[in-house]
């Protein structure tokens, strides 16, 4: 069978990346992407080819719209020639509208009800919805997919992507042993479900007063964000663009400070004590809060005191409470290998 993987972020290509080589010993594989810096760099650090169509859209409405448009067309053309008989993405607008077009079943997976715009463009076109187990089908059914065609899976995407491995090799980030590890992620602006919140900016003020001698690492998404957070706090910590795999800063945080995503669901599940300042609220960060995985927090003085005592607690603990919820968990690839077959 010919079957052509949509890649659009980070987070799907890490979540993929298991799938293709699961797919590619039985079927003719096609995947692609688009020109997106994280994307790009990440794929080359997992050794994963991409066909690269089109590009991201930025952050305003009209070039959003403009590069769909512009890859639409593009992958219209690609995806005649190669002429697959499956598609699968995470709800990729333009996967979802070629498929759709070209009359190609579609099976999509997805964790981010709350990113609208997106539900909306996919949603009524796909034939087949896999979404974790702790997400109720109405979330999204409400946006155009009938429920019987939801089709849940007893894990979380991160535990997924945490079991892919990584070269431990030591980065000279992490040369003085003496020092803690404080890893920051900030928060997502140029997706059309973020409120642009700026919530994280008095939160490092603070991470940084308080903990000045420790080994504070921001990492940044966009140069224009990665350019203001170095003139704020270049003096103070260290502002990396996302040039590693994640899963290896993670490896070496002590501390991890996120916005309640993709990175903050990996860390809480690698057991790193997690803190999530909840910059986009959704299902997956709250199951996390629930099962004590993470410490949700805005207030930057509050989140200051909860570092604290996460340095005092024993690393272990969290590891071990980690591991269980982990391993608990179902492969949600062979969920996926099951409704090819049938």
């Amino acid at each position: 069978m010919k079957i052509w993987i949509d890649v659009l972020t980070p987070k799907q290509l890490l979540f993929s990346e298991p799938m293709i080589e699961k797919l590619r010993k039985k079927h003719n594989v096609l995947c692609t992407s688009r020109s997106y810096n994280e994307v790009s760099k990440l794929a080359k650090i997992r050794k994963i080819d991409l066909i690269y169509v089109g590009k991201h859209g930025g952050g305003e409405k009209f070039d959003k719209l403009e590069a769909s448009i512009d890859r639409i067309k593009k992958l219209t053309l690609l995806i005649n020639k190669f002429s697959p008989e499956l598609v699968i993405s995470f709800c990729s607008p333009e996967a979802a509208r070629v498929s759709f077009g070209m009359g190609i079943n579609h099976i999509a997976f997805c964790d981010s009800p709350h990113a609208n715009a997106v539900m909306k463009l996919t949603l009524p076109l796909i034939q087949k919805l896999l979404i974790p187990w702790i997400i109720p089908k109405k979330e999204f059914s409400k946006y155009g997919i009938d429920s019987k065609d939801i089709i849940p899976y007893k894990a979380i995407d991160a535990s997924v992507t945490i079991k892919r491995k990584i070269n431990h090799k030591r980065h000279s980030l992490f040369k003085n042993k003496l020092k803690k590890n404080i890893l920051i992620r900030v928060e997502e602006e140029q997706a059309a479900y973020s409120s642009k919140s700026k919530k994280i900016i008095p939160i490092i003020k603070e991470i940084v007063k308080e903990f000045d001698g420790e080994n504070i690492i921001i990492l940044g998404r966009y140069s224009e964000q990665i350019n203001s957070l170095r003139e704020l706090f270049g003096k103070n910590a260290k502002i990396l663009k996302m040039a590693f795999d994640g899963k290896y800063l993670l490896d070496n945080t002590n501390i991890f400070v996120g916005s309640g995503g993709t990175m903050t669901a990996e860390s809480a599940l690698l057991g790193v004590p997690t803190i999530s300042y909840n910059a986009v609220p959704n299902i997956v960060e709250k199951y996390l809060v629930k099962n004590h995985l993470v410490k949700r927090e805005t207030n930057p003085k509050k989140i200051t005191k909860i570092m604290k005592k996460f340095l005092e607690t024993p690393a272990n603990s969290h590891k071990e409470k980690a591991r269980k919820i982990s391993e608990s968990m179902e492969d949600p690839i062979q969920k996926l290998i099951q409704i090819i077959k049938e």
